[in-house]
């Protein structure tokens, strides 16, 4: 099921009928159902056109984000965004749940929109719930009972910045914990730049090159079993590289290489790495390596 309203999602799941139809706040000490299961014991999947914050403990059962299994372990906060599927498989839950849903609609036109594009732990399968500590949760959670203060007081004209504030000040430390999730985890971090490599390396000795043309990001996470999005941070916090970058460094050595045969043109190595463009090929390879391709070439050439 895809659903477009805050409306149509609530009325499906039980929940009490929006107060805004763009925005949404809920906080309960026990889940509308009466028990502890958000799916009934069977399987649920659904897509919507909102962004979802939520404070709950999954107890068992499984739960995917797009095509990736997410880690809910010891987690506390999770993060959805519009038209990614969520995938609940025999889902327990405990019974204090805090949910925020924010339609689209509700943040056009406002600063806080690029805010919401700008953080990986919305636009991607992230992999895991943000893990905080109970002071932590605390925190989150009083940040949460002040917006919802706010939802259910009578609108004025200050309300929608008022509440886009509050929410500004959650995203701002739900940035802060994510990040260190990601740098507290070097060992990890170390090990998916070392399988990237690997990945990369073994994508161009099958011939893929020729055959596919230049590695494309998604095609590699996939195989890793994570999201680009969670690729590429991951790479980020270890090396300080984002998965493009890397995937180009690649490129330019194999560059280096083929620029010093002889007989092979500029534009025939672009071509051979799986550039469409020459023109980009030499602007990027001047751009990371210092000079043109034409000048590495006479530079290092043995005459």
């Amino acid at each position: 099921m895809h659903y477009k309203t805050i409306t149509e999602f609530t009325r499906a799941m039980g929940l009490p009928e929006p107060e805004h139809p763009l925005l949404y706040v809920y906080v309960t000490d026990r889940l509308v159902s009466g028990d502890a299961s958000c799916c009934q014991g069977g399987v649920l999947s659904y897509s919507t056109d909102f962004y979802a914050i939520a404070i709950k403990d999954i107890i068992s059962g499984e739960l995917r984000y797009g095509r990736t299994k997410y880690d809910f372990t010891n987690g506390s906060m999770m993060f959805t965004a519009p038209r990614q599927e969520l995938t609940f498989s025999e889902v327990v839950v405990s019974s204090d749940v805090m949910l925020l849903f924010i339609h689209e609609d509700f943040i056009r036109g406002h600063k806080i929109r690029s805010d919401f594009k700008k953080y990986g732990f919305f636009s991607y399968a992230v992999n895991e719930a943000l893990h905080l500590s109970a002071k932590e949760v605390a925190q989150m959670r009083a940040l949460l009972n002040n917006i919802h203060a706010e939802y259910r007081s009578n609108q004025d004209e200050f309300s929608k910045d008022l509440l886009l504030s509050q929410v500004d000040t959650l995203l701002k430390y739900a940035n802060r914990y994510y990040k260190r999730q990601f740098l507290d985890r070097t060992d990890l971090s170390r090990e998916i730049a070392s399988r990237f490599e690997d990945a990369l390396q073994s994508y161009f000795e099958e011939g893929k090159l020729q055959l596919l043309g230049t590695p494309r990001i998604e095609e590699i996470a996939q195989k890793m079993g994570m999201s680009a999005r969670y690729l590429s941070d991951m790479l980020k916090a270890e090396t300080g590289k984002s998965a493009l970058e890397h995937i180009h460094l690649y490129l330019l050595d194999e560059a280096k290489d083929l620029l010093l045969q002889p007989h092979v043109t500029v534009a025939e190595v672009a071509y051979r790495l799986g550039f469409d463009y020459p023109q980009y090929f030499s602007r990027l390879f001047k751009k990371k390596i210092g000079v043109s391709p034409k000048a590495y070439r006479d530079e290092n050439s043995v005459h």
